[in-house]
C-alpha cells in the first residue's frame, strides 16, 4: 500500500543521518508512556462518537508501532514487514472457520483456545495477560479466561455471597497489607459480579468517574466549596443528579 510505505519511508528519514535529533535518540522503552497515552486516547473518542479524533489518534498510534519497528530493525531484530508477515499468519491460521474448514459458530471460541496451546506447548489461558494493563480490566480478563476452563461460580447468588464474605473480612482486617488484600478481594470479586452480568468494569468505572466529575461541577459552580457546609453540597449533588435524570 503506497500510503503506508510513505509512512515506513518517513521514519526511516526521521532516523537517517540527517533526521530529528529527537526521534534519533529515541529507543523502544521510550514508548511506553506514548503507547498508553494514545490507547487512552482512542478510548477518549470512541466514548466521544468523535470520528474525526478516532482516525487522527488511530494514525499517532500506527506512526508509534511503525517507529518501533523501525528501531527494531536498525538493530537487527525484525521489521515492518516481519510484523505484518506473523500477524495475518496468526489470524489466518486462529480463524480455521473462515479460510478451512468452516466450523459452526458454537465451537469457534473452543478452537481458537485450541490453536492457541497447539502454538504454545507450555500454554496456560493466563500466561499472556499483561502486567502493564490497568489492574480492572486485567482482573476481568483473568476472570474471564479461567471462567472458560470450568474455575467459576454456578450462579451470580455465590458471588453476592462472596462479596458479603469479603466485606466482612474487609471490617476485621488488621494491619494495613491486610487490608489491603481484602479490598483486593472486593474489587475482583466486584469484576466477577460485573463478569456475570455482561458488564465490562473499566467501562462502568469510567461512567462512574465522568458523572462523579460532571455532578461536582455543578457543585462548585453554585456554591464555593471551601466555604460551603456538607448539607449544602450534597443539596446541590442531588439537584444535578434530578436534573441529569430528567434529561435521560
Amino acid at each position: 500500500m503506497e500510503e503506508f510505505s510513505k509512512l515506513v519511508g518517513l521514519l526511516e528519514s526521521l532516523r537517517g543521518d540527517k533526521g530529528c535529533p529527537w526521534d534519533k535518540r529515541q529507543t523502544v522503552k521510550e514508548f511506553k508512556t506514548y503507547l498508553l497515552e494514545e490507547v487512552y486516547e482512542i478510548i477518549d473518542a470512541i466514548e466521544k462518537d468523535d470520528y474525526k479524533a478516532l482516525q487522527e489518534e488511530l494514525g499517532d498510534l500506527l506512526f508509534h508501532i511503525v517507529f518501533i519497528a523501525q528501531i527494531c530493525m536498525e538493530t537487527g531484530r525484525f521489521t515492518i514487514r516481519d510484523v505484518i508477515s506473523a500477524t495475518h499468519e496468526k489470524m489466518y491460521n486462529r480463524h480455521p472457520h473462515v479460510f478451512k474448514d468452516g466450523l459452526s459458530d458454537s465451537l469457534i471460541e473452543k478452537r481458537w483456545e485450541e490453536i492457541k496451546r497447539e502454538e504454545k506447548a507450555d500454554y496456560s489461558p493466563l500466561d499472556d495477560i499483561p502486567k502493564g494493563m490497568p489492574a480492572l480490566s486485567r482482573a476481568y480478563l483473568i476472570s474471564k479466561r479461567a471462567s472458560k476452563t470450568g474455575f467459576d461460580w454456578a450462579r451470580i447468588e455465590d458471588v453476592y455471597e462472596k462479596m458479603y464474605e469479603e466485606i466482612e473480612e474487609m471490617k476485621n482486617a488488621g494491619d494495613s497489607g491486610a487490608q489491603r488484600e481484602e479490598i483486593g478481594d472486593m474489587l475482583f470479586t466486584m469484576v466477577n459480579i460485573a463478569r456475570f452480568k455482561g458488564i465490562d468494569p473499566e467501562d462502568a468505572l469510567r461512567y462512574a468517574c465522568d458523572k462523579f466529575i460532571r455532578r461536582f461541577s455543578y457543585i462548585g459552580k453554585r456554591t464555593n466549596l471551601e466555604g460551603a457546609s456538607l448539607r449544602t453540597m450534597d443539596d446541590l449533588w442531588n439537584e444535578a443528579k434530578s436534573i441529569e435524570k430528567k434529561g435521560a
